[in-house]
């Protein structure tokens, strides 16, 4: 059952790198992120009303919490550098950037859970990190003059990395959707903070209604990546719901040709079929 909920998270997950980049053209990337979880903290909320895990609240240990509150914060500095890197770069390159917080997730599985590494995972791990390699070629961009964005994903990838081992800790003796909730409250606070810091919140006037629809949009997919990721990795093991989450790269590819017209070179495509490639190898 895990592997379908981690499939579902995979397509929320690239439809929401999709709207997210519509949400951010003109848009500040840290004010896009703080209205966006909103949006999925209303949504996380209402799934623990559904159900009922409300009354469960008071059996949280502090443990779990502070764990909770750490994978929120890592959470929140994942977002914050990842939709600045949306924002600075090409979005097929962002997200494949993005999808190698597998191989260190893999990593700190086997330190933390003492999940196993077989051949498959590391012939695969192989395989996928060529990929990415192919995905993040080098090439002419006349809209994009600077590589500041690939210092923002890759620090996205450590934390994402972090946020995944300290929720699979938080969430152990909890109900998937209310720890979710409880790290949302986290990455609001945090969100909303750093706009704060930034001076962010005076720019809330300037943005157009369409990009209010696509940040609300975005956030609803956000919230329905996160319930069906958090519910896999509570049930199935990190170092395998974490690669099939990744796929969702698949559809962030195809979207972004049919939106932005964004195209894939030969190099590029063969680094798409790498990763899943590799990825499929990982769950052998």
């Amino acid at each position: 059952m895990w592997i379908l909920y981690a499939f579902g998270s995979a397509f929320f997950a690239g439809l929401t790198a999709v709207l997210a980049k519509c949400g951010i053209e003109h848009t500040n990337s840290h004010l896009a992120t703080a209205l966006r979880t909103i949006v999925v903290l209303i949504s996380s909320w209402i799934m623990v009303g559904m159900v009922g895990s409300f009354s469960t609240i008071h059996t949280i240990t502090h443990k779990t919490f502070l764990f909770l509150i750490l994978s929120g914060i890592s959470t929140g500095a994942s977002w914050l550098c990842y939709f600045k890197a949306l924002q600075l770069g090409n979005i097929n390159k962002v997200t494949a950037i993005d999808k190698t917080s597998v191989v260190l997730t893999i990593i700190l599985s086997f330190l933390f859970f003492k999940e196993s590494v077989t051949v498959y995972k590391i012939i695969g791990t192989i395989i996928f990190t060529t990929g990415t390699y192919l995905m993040v070629e080098k090439k002419k961009d006349t809209k994009q003059t600077s590589n500041t964005w690939l210092l923002y994903a890759v620090l996205s990838v450590v934390f994402a990395s972090f946020t995944t081992i300290l929720g699979k800790i938080g969430i152990t003796h909890i109900e998937s959707n209310l720890g979710t909730a409880i790290r949302t409250s986290v990455v609001l606070i945090m969100s909303w903070i750093v706009v704060l810091v930034t001076h962010s919140e005076m720019n809330m006037k300037s943005i157009p209604k369409k990009e209010y629809l696509y940040i609300a949009l975005s956030g609803l997919a956000t919230g329905g990546s996160w319930l069906c990721f958090y519910h896999a990795l509570q049930i199935g093991p990190a170092s395998l719901v974490t690669p099939i989450d990744k796929l969702g790269i698949l559809f962030t590819v195809l979207f972004s040709y049919l939106i932005f017209h964004e195209k894939l070179s030969k190099k590029a495509l063969l680094g798409l079929m790498l990763i899943v490639a590799g990825t499929l190898a990982m769950l052998l």
